[in-house]
């Protein structure tokens, strides 16, 4: 009897996204097993391709004599069944290529790390879990929609909290330790928990308070900034016990043992959405992951964005919000009412510079603004005209006072700058970033210590003294108990760009930083009014993602709708357009040139069609992708060459309705 190994091969041709067949040979049968590394020939002996074994089987689907398997490169099982289906699963959504999706999956080979883990003790367990009670919720209700394997909409507690003992304290944010709480309940019952987040410091924060409740051994990370042997040893440890698996989008791709919890804090973020082909969404990683597993599913929010806010209004999620705990004290306040001096010059209104002021008498008072640098942006000094670089057209900023203009796209020095309108070859600054700020509230706040953070100073904690800390939108570092007051500024700036999802974007700038204050703090919010400070007031901010998702509703924008966006030649475009027929929800859009697209003539159109239909649309966008690129054409002399790609698709793109 023959065995037949079926493989998926770690390539990126939509043409060969499937599985194939290759013959087992007898010396290969005991390693040659379910998520082992091959290689495979490809239409040639010659020509080696890498592969993974999905599946082995005794009889394979082909009649005629199969290749062989050239050689299993490593015993050691990567491929995780759970994780090959939800590969296959995520790219069939996306239209893509299963093996994009396992590139994200699973690191490359590490053979140090795979020694190590066949050399392990297979009788050692690690220490069993005791679980912690979920505080700040009604007793019991989130602990049994963990038991029941529900799925749930949570809104965070809005402070931090100590998850330490008297003699140790450990201050994390509420959200945080929710989900450690929640994880230790997954775990007690031998399970494993995902648990995906934004950036580095929520992975930190995250960990933090996982390990005041689990033993080290039950936490692993898959993030960014590991290598890929840490990635390739915490890969395997999670596929050999219960453990909970934390970072950010790598992380809702960790295996598990057996399922019991996904988990994602503050899904509306950006940095989420995948950069590389097939452009997935976590959350949408995570909707699927927990379709397989069957596993709880928690959406973890101060300000829920209009994709979980869908799902609620569809009743697929539930409502979980903290119970008898304090909300942020919001106070709207009238941009420079009745400001001076400093104060005047930093932005701030006087009855928050007066609060902001005896705060800083006993702990430290974050200022949240939009921009880094000096300046939002540089200006000739003689005619007043916007400076862009000479390189890529960007805008010029400085990062400091008296610094080189630097271009805010690609970096570029603009050394012996000349206006191009007048000639003039002197800037000066525009607006106030974040160093100008904190220029202004040393004047303002004299002999009180000042705290920058932003992209190029990042900053995870400060200590819990007299301080002011001037923190753009996402990088605002902790305090141990919170912050005794908290500033937001530059609000009208920030809704002033145009997108989508500014204003559910900005909700999340804002709560996030409101929530950093101790228990009681003042939150000033200045120079808002309406709706949304009415709805940061009273700390009700489903209504705001409510009234978005009307709005897109009746415009058939997404999330209301899915969305494709349909790249190359205007003859692809229109073509693949026609193929989805009255799959089409609404007008097309476009087609349009794309002007920064490197091919000429290249085109973009964006097709809106029914979550129903989504199957249908990504499987019909494939096809045309794959019949685009397996056409050959002609050249002089007669010579036969594949064409390059004349179509590219990227379904739930939000590019093209967001300002860069």
């Amino acid at each position: 009897m023959t065995t037949v190994a079926r493989v998926v091969l770690d390539s990126p041709l939509p043409q060969l996204d499937r599985l194939f067949d290759y013959r087992v040979p007898a010396e290969l049968e005991d390693d040659c097993v379910p998520g082992v590394r091959v290689k495979v020939p490809l239409r040639t002996g010659a020509r080696m391709s890498d592969a993974y074994v999905v599946e082995v089987v005794s009889e394979g689907d082909w009649p005629g004599e199969l290749s062989a398997v050239e050689q299993v490169v490593s015993p050691v099982p990567v491929l995780a069944p759970e994780i090959w289906s939800l590969a296959r699963a995520v790219a069939d959504r996306a239209a893509g290529v299963a093996s994009d999706v396992l590139r994200l999956a699973v690191p490359t080979r590490q053979v140090r790390a795979e020694k190590a883990w066949l050399a392990r003790d297979t009788a050692w367990s690690p220490p069993s879990v005791e679980p912690t009670p979920v505080t700040g919720y009604a007793d019991g209700v989130l602990e049994a929609l963990l038991a029941d394997r529900g799925r749930a909409a949570v809104d965070a507690v809005p402070h931090p909290v100590d998850v330490g003992t008297a003699d140790d304290p450990v201050w994390v944010p509420g959200w945080a330790a929710t989900l450690a709480q929640a994880a230790s309940h997954v775990v007690a019952r031998e399970q494993s928990a995902v648990l995906a987040v934004p950036d580095f410091r929520d992975v930190t924060d995250l960990e933090r308070a996982l390990l005041a409740v689990l033993p080290p051994e039950r936490v692993v990370r898959f993030d960014a900034k590991q290598t890929n042997g840490q990635r390739a040893k915490a890969l395997l440890q999670a596929r050999t016990h219960a453990v909970v698996a934390i970072g950010n989008r790598t992380a809702a791709f960790a295996p598990a043992t057996e399922l019991g919890l996904v988990a994602m804090w503050d899904d509306g973020d950006a940095s989420f959405v995948e950069p590389r082909a097939p452009y997935v969404h976590t959350r949408d990683v995570a909707l699927v992951r927990t379709a397989q597993s069957g596993a709880a599913l928690l959406f973890l929010a101060h300000a829920r964005s209009t994709d979980v806010q869908r799902l609620v209004e569809l009743h697929w999620l539930q409502e979980l919000a903290p119970h008898r705990v304090p909300t942020p004290r919001v106070i709207p306040t009238a941009q420079q009412a009745g400001a001076e001096g400093f104060a005047a010059q930093a932005r701030i209104p006087s009855t928050a510079w007066r609060a902001a002021r005896e705060a800083s008498q006993h702990g430290p008072v974050l200022v949240q603004v939009a921009n880094p640098g000096f300046g939002t942006g540089l200006v000739c000094a003689d005619c007043g005209e916007r400076a862009h670089c000479r390189v890529c057209g960007g805008p010029l900023g400085s990062p400091h006072r008296g610094a080189t203009p630097q271009c805010r796209f690609c970096g570029a020095l603009a050394v012996g700058f000349r206006c191009p309108t007048c000639g003039g070859g002197k800037l000066k600054p525009v607006g106030q970033g974040a160093q100008r700020t904190a220029d202004e509230l040393g004047r303002a706040f004299p002999g009180t210590r000042i705290v920058v953070a932003d992209g190029s100073r990042p900053l995870d904690e400060v200590p819990a003294r007299p301080a002011v800390v001037v923190a753009t939108r996402g990088a605002e570092p902790s305090v141990p108990g919170g912050y005794a007051c908290v500033l937001l500024l530059d609000g009208e700036r920030l809704l002033a760009r145009e997108g989508l999802r500014v204003q559910e974007d900005v909700l999340r700038f804002w709560t996030n930083a409101a929530a950093k204050g101790a228990p009681g703090a003042e939150v000033y919010l200045v120079g808002i009014g309406g709706k949304l400070a009415t709805a940061m007031a009273l700390w009700r901010l489903d209504g705001p993602a409510h009234d978005e998702l009307v709005d897109r509703r009746a415009l058939h924008f997404p999330p209301a709708v899915r969305v494709a966006t349909l790249t190359g030649t205007d003859e692809a475009v229109t073509a693949a357009v026609e193929a989805l027929g009255d799959a089409v929800v609404g007008a097309v859009l476009g087609p349009v040139p794309v002007p920064e697209d490197p091919v000429p003539g290249t085109v973009r159109a964006i097709v809106r069609f029914a979550y129903a239909h989504g199957a249908e649309v990504a499987a019909t966008l494939k096809a045309e992708v794959i019949r685009r690129s397996s056409t050959r054409r002609v050249l002089p002399g007669g010579n036969r060459r594949r064409a390059a790609p004349t179509l590219r698709v990227r379904l739930d793109d939000a590019e093209p309705f967001t300002e860069v």
